[in-house]
């Protein structure tokens, strides 16, 4: 059954692997021919038959405040990976705002599951590898489509390695570890369906995933405030009047 799956999604992929057409060409995305038929994969396949299958049961057996204290909890156990993070990235508020949500949720919050640091005005701040590697200046790199875990970038993608590996999200035994991933993923796509219209409607649904995650891996690198793009200095504004 492994071969099996192997061989299909390796059929997949190489029956998409032809010629991008001229005005879909990306210099992001150099391996779009490779990137377009694992979406097919990810979407038709994973997310079609898996995925949101779970998400649709997960929504319906598990009440909203439930919910909440799945994530509060994940995202504590993530909390002094974000501080790490932010220290490597010449960041000390953000570092000490991890290290007190971390200590207060951890305790008051019963492991995490309730989130009072947010009361008292300590809000999460998410702080991962890839944006350290971005602050130290390394670019995107390639866009990639992972295999069941969606868009990422060669630089995301070896800060994910170095979160989960070399800056392990405290102790966890495998298991726990899986469960913690398994948890997040299926609370992931929970909370993308009220957006699925804008994704499903759109003309070029790879194009407008692509184009999302890039803006969204911009505001986080910029922690909200990306910057400005200026107009070139040989702009015409009377150009526009006289239209």
């Amino acid at each position: 059954m492994f071969r099996h799956s192997i061989f299909f999604i390796f059929f997949v992929v190489l029956a998409g692997c032809a010629q991008i057409p001229e005005e879909k060409v990306d210099e992001r995305d150099p391996l779009q021919s490779f990137n377009r038929p694992m979406y097919d994969f990810n979407m038709d396949v994973l997310d079609a038959y898996i995925l949101r299958p779970a998400a649709v049961g997960y929504i319906t057996v598990t009440p909203a405040p439930v919910r909440r204290s799945i994530v509060n909890f994940t995202d504590n156990i993530t909390a002094p990976t974000d501080m790490v993070n932010a220290g490597l990235q010449g960041k000390p508020g953000n570092m000490g705002i991890s290290f007190a949500r971390f200590l207060v949720n951890s305790t008051v919050g019963l492991l995490g599951f309730f989130d009072v640091a947010s009361s008292l005005g300590l809000e999460i701040v998410d702080e991962d590898f890839g944006q350290t590697l971005g602050v130290w200046g390394v670019g995107d790199g390639a866009y990639l489509m992972i295999p069941g875990m969606g868009p990422s970038t060669a630089r995301n993608l070896t800060g994910d390695v170095v979160d989960n590996f070399v800056l392990p999200e405290i102790t966890l035994t495998t298991p726990q570890t899986i469960l913690v991933f398994a948890l997040k993923a299926v609370e992931a796509r929970a909370s993308l369906m009220p957006q699925e219209s804008l994704l499903n409607e759109s003309l070029d649904p790879y194009i407008f995933m692509k184009d999302i995650y890039f803006q969204r891996q911009l505001y986080e690198l910029y922690d909200g405030n990306p910057p400005v793009e200026k107009e070139p200095d040989d702009f015409d504004e009377d150009f526009l009047e006289n239209l």
